[in-house]
């Protein structure tokens, strides 16, 4: 059923189609605080996995080296990357939706404002007629009572015996004129009559219904378009789907790296201290002192060296650990286990040469930079590159020292040498000769300045006496005179297949 049937409904098509309006008006600003809430989400999310994101040199960044806290860590990516996909929603709603609607809502209302003006124009104009139409049949109307009176007069005149001709006469011409003006205004009544039926017959038949159509269109338009923008609100939350999948994929991918034999076993690793467990206790007298015979390398030993300081130990000292009554700083790990300290300095050592070749790359990009100035002048001043070269030079030499206090090859301080001196001359003045448990091949030169170690010359052989005890460190022979320790990475060991290595400890 089209609009036109309802011409008599003007008032009311106007009152539905300002309610289209403020429909569309309410569901703009329905899909606006949608996308604010998608927005202030994603930035929640975002904070939240950024607040608990590991923290560079803390304690959370060692924790990295578990499955677990790795598994989080990927969490709280995947969360990000989640969060972004929120704020590409908020994004989609703004341009798809709210933006066309805000377009739409004031073409909208000028197209509806013309066409209930050109209603409104119409209506007047048939108003118009019929008021024209009004007034010709009243003056139509007050011509014919005004004829009908003359003609009367006239009569009774005429019938008057004591009237005069001329009153007579006088009478007849006025009747006359008043039934000539009742005919001009019959003429004038039926013209305007003709020319309002017409008119109103165009009004009701094609000007309304045509101005009505059109806002049935309209109307028509408007209904369709909300209907795309609510499709649309749902395409939107379903473009992202895809790549939210993702997203719980990556964290169901790192809850299921989770090994906790792996992550066990890292604890091992991480505490390891390369001490064997205490020997056992030797059976003393009855009323003399318990005596607790220590391992080469138990803890108990210190202490016992502490409670004789006049005799000599005759357990292995571990060449890197200071003696803790003269302290240490924190750069050389001494307050740790040989193993721990062995990887803490491994660690160390392996930050250094990254910004060692860091610095070097930077060296070789600013090399060529000047090269090119060099040859090309109009685009430099090769002479503005050399500031900075030298300072990279200075920062390369800097790391190189910093990297041969530190280096497992026995370059250390004169401080962790003197105190390592007395702890090797002890070790080897007392201790009887240890049995041959295999051979070993020098891979490398060794100079072996400090105390208690021995030179190397690349491939010599020489005899294993005592294997690595996780402190990095062998130690063989030469000949009957000739012994000490060797960095382990600098020598490729043969044991003898009866040959009992030593074992460590957590």
């Amino acid at each position: 059923r089209e609009w036109g049937t309802v011409g008599d409904q003007f008032d009311n098509l106007e009152k539905h189609t300002q309610w289209g309006i403020e429909f569309v008006e309410k569901y703009t600003k329905f899909v606006k605080e949608r996308s604010e809430i998608e927005i202030n989400y994603a930035k929640q999310i975002r904070n939240l996995s950024k607040k608990y994101q590991p923290k560079k040199n803390s304690r959370e960044e060692e924790e990295s080296k578990y499955t677990f806290c790795r598994a989080f860590v990927t969490t709280l990516n995947e969360l990000n990357d989640y969060a972004g996909q929120h704020e590409v929603i908020a994004e989609n709603l703004t341009s798809q939706i709210i933006t066309e609607l805000m377009r739409y809502l004031q073409e909208l209302k000028s197209e509806r404002k013309s066409h209930f003006h050109d209603g409104r124009k119409a209506q007047q104009h048939i108003e118009s007629s019929w008021k024209q139409l009004e007034s010709s049949k009243r003056k139509f109307e007050r011509d014919c009572k005004e004829a009908d009176r003359a003609q009367q007069y006239f009569e009774k005149m005429d019938a008057d015996i004591n009237v005069t001709k001329a009153d007579v006469e006088k009478a007849r011409q006025q009747a006359q004129v008043r039934h000539q003006m009742a005919s001009d205004s019959k003429g004038d009544y039926s013209s305007y009559l003709q020319k309002f039926n017409q008119e109103q017959n165009e009004h009701y038949y094609t000007i309304i219904p045509n101005i009505f159509q059109k806002l049935q269109d309209m109307e028509e338009r408007r209904i369709e378009r909300i209907g795309v923008c609510m499709k649309t609100f749902a395409d939107v939350d379903r473009q992202v789907l895809p790549i939210v999948g993702k997203c719980l994929d990556g964290m169901t991918k790192g809850a299921e790296s989770i090994d906790p034999k792996t992550d066990s076993q890292q604890v091992v690793e991480s505490y390891k201290s390369g001490f064997e467990p205490p020997g056992d206790v030797e059976f003393e007298d009855y009323g003399q002192a318990m005596k607790r015979t220590a391992s080469e390398t138990s803890l108990s030993n210190t202490r016992e060296a502490k409670e004789k300081p006049t005799g000599k130990s005759k357990g292995k000292l571990w060449p890197f650990i200071k003696n803790k009554n003269k302290g240490s700083g924190p750069e050389d790990f001494s307050h740790l286990p040989p193993e721990q300290r062995r990887k803490k300095l491994q660690g160390k050592i392996d930050e250094i040469n990254k910004d060692i070749q860091k610095e070097m790359d930077q060296r070789d990009a600013l090399t060529k930079m000047k090269d090119v100035y060099i040859k090309n002048p109009q685009m430099g001043d090769p002479a503005s590159v050399d500031p900075r070269l030298t300072e990279i030079g200075q920062n390369i030499e800097k790391l190189q020292f910093e990297l041969t206090s530190v280096s497992p090859d026995g370059s250390y301080t004169e401080e962790q040498n003197s105190e390592t001196q007395v702890k090797f001359d002890d070790e080897f003045d007392d201790e009887e000769t240890l049995p041959t448990i295999g051979t070993c091949k020098a891979l490398y030169p060794f100079e072996g300045h400090n105390e208690g170690t021995i030179a190397l010359a690349e491939g010599e052989l020489l005899y294993v006496i005592e294997e690595d005890k996780g402190d990095g460190w062998t130690r063989v022979r030469r000949n009957e005179d000739e012994e000490g320790y060797v960095p382990t990475s600098y020598v490729e060991v043969f044991l003898e297949t009866n040959a009992k290595g030593a074992m460590t400890y957590i």
